[in-house]
């Protein structure tokens, strides 16, 4: 038997993550918790992956505060 993985991001693409976080918090309050450009200034979540996808510690931000949103579910 394969144990199932115990990493919440498994199996969770960049998109769905960013797509996730869109919906829960909105633009405005996304901005507030990852203060970057791409979420406060004519924020997409097309601009959002790109820059993402170059930029690890944005990235890092990004999964942590999904992470944390999805948690209580978790539980």
């Amino acid at each position: 038997m394969q144990q199932a993985s115990k990493d919440p991001l498994h199996g969770k693409t960049l998109e769905f993550i960013v797509t996730e976080l869109q919906k829960y918090f909105g633009w405005e309050v996304l901005g507030q918790h990852v203060p970057i450009n791409c979420f406060n200034s004519n924020p997409s979540i097309k601009s959002s992956l790109t820059f993402l996808r170059k930029t690890p510690w944005a990235r890092k931000k990004v999964e942590d505060l999904y992470v944390r949103m999805i948690a209580p579910s978790e539980s």
